[in-house]
């Protein structure tokens, strides 16, 4: 289902008054603490008006350009991740009874429909993989479909924006992720000065479009619209090395590279906090001051960490060089037979926001080259 109609600017607002009626809570970006995040939204003002970010490898900036688009900027630094798979969550609590056993109680599982406009083409892609992972039970014999996901995911009505300003560390055109949003969502938005192409690719997104007092597009506002996403693609200078990237990866576990990279390296976790597929988790036990109830609950964990490959007195990846091969190799190479697909959307938010500017692109690179002393 496509259905294409065009809402003028001043009549923006009446998406957001259509979804509230509708019951649904709007998520949509904000400028908060000098980055682009998403927050309730119920007005349009609130929206980044006139806001375009620079990026480059460990910088982030904000600028003001007076124009009146709302989305000109590329990507910030966390995209939809925390609604759908939020940082920590309690999964059950037990408590002690009087004949010494212990009473478990799963921790309900609660959801509100929730609206999110301006979703980019590579979260999209991202959140597919959580999808597969959380919904479908991944590639695992025994499949857990994770009942607190699912519900939030069922519950998400996603309204995208192609991409017309890529960042400087974007490169999604050459992962095949973007600029261009093509699947998994109910509405997408193509903004020009005078307003916004309206696409419903649903059901849910026709009905929400059919409410809204919209014009035919015409030939040159698809023109345009078109041109600028073309353009958001050639715009885009990194890419990927032109190889078989799991089986290169694969030849380069003894690479001198690792050791390499590794002294930049702050193990600090800040690309897979960003990176929209990323979900390494870890579990933790919390007691209540008087010993009455412990919660259990579900948190994001890196790769990147000693304490995640720990096990039974070992840790299997203690030196910096072997957790970032095993974080890029997993990305780039073995996470294709786990998903059917790379790990990586092309989103560059783990060059923006790694503090040394580590270039994810840059490695993969110099890995797909033989070692000068090899």
């Amino acid at each position: 289902m496509q259905i294409h109609r065009f809402l003028p600017r001043e009549r923006f607002q009446t998406l957001l008054d259509e979804l509230s009626r509708e019951g649904y809570e709007i998520m949509g970006p904000q400028v908060r603490e000098h980055a682009v995040v998403f927050a309730p939204l119920s007005r349009v003002e609130q929206l980044p008006v006139g806001i375009r970010d620079t990026q480059s490898p460990g910088n982030y900036r904000l600028e003001q350009t007076g124009s009146q688009r709302c989305f000109d900027w590329a990507v910030g630094p966390l995209a939809i991740k925390p609604i759908t798979f939020p940082g920590r969550e309690a999964l059950w609590h037990s408590e002690p009874q009087a004949d010494g056993s212990l009473h478990f109680e799963a921790h309900p599982i609660t959801s509100q429909p929730t609206a999110i406009i301006g979703v980019r083409a590579c979260d999209l892609a991202g959140l597919l993989v959580h999808d597969h992972h959380f919904m479908h039970g991944g590639s695992h014999e025994h499949k857990y479909r994770d009942p607190y996901y699912i519900a939030r995911r069922k519950d998400l009505l996603l309204i995208a924006v192609h991409c017309t300003h890529p960042a400087s560390t974007c490169f999604c055109a050459a992962t095949g992720d973007g600029p261009r949003a093509r699947y998994g969502f109910d509405i997408a938005l193509s903004e020009l000065d005078e307003g916004f192409i309206v696409e419903a690719h649903t059901e849910r997104g026709a009905a929400i479009m059919n409410k809204l007092d919209t014009l035919e597009a015409t030939p040159e506002q698809f023109a345009d619209a078109d041109a600028a996403i073309k353009e958001a693609a050639q715009k885009q200078q990194r890419g990927l090395p032109h190889t078989d990237i799991p089986a290169m990866l694969l030849k380069a576990m003894e690479h001198p590279r690792w050791n390499e990279v590794a002294q930049r390296c702050l193990a600090c976790g800040n690309c897979t906090a960003v990176c929209p597929t990323c979900f390494c988790q870890t579990n933790v036990e919390e007691v209540a001051p008087d010993g009455a109830r412990t919660t259990h609950y579900r948190q994001w964990e890196t790769c990147f960490d000693p304490q995640h490959s720990y096990i039974h007195g070992i840790t299997i990846r203690a030196e910096r060089p072997h957790r970032y091969r095993q974080w890029l190799t997993h990305k780039f190479g073995t996470w294709v037979e786990q998903y059917g697909r790379s790990g990586c959307v092309g989103c560059g938010r783990c060059i923006t926001w790694c503090p040394v500017g580590i270039d994810v692109t840059e490695e993969l690179a110099a890995l797909n080259k033989e070692p000068v002393n090899g």
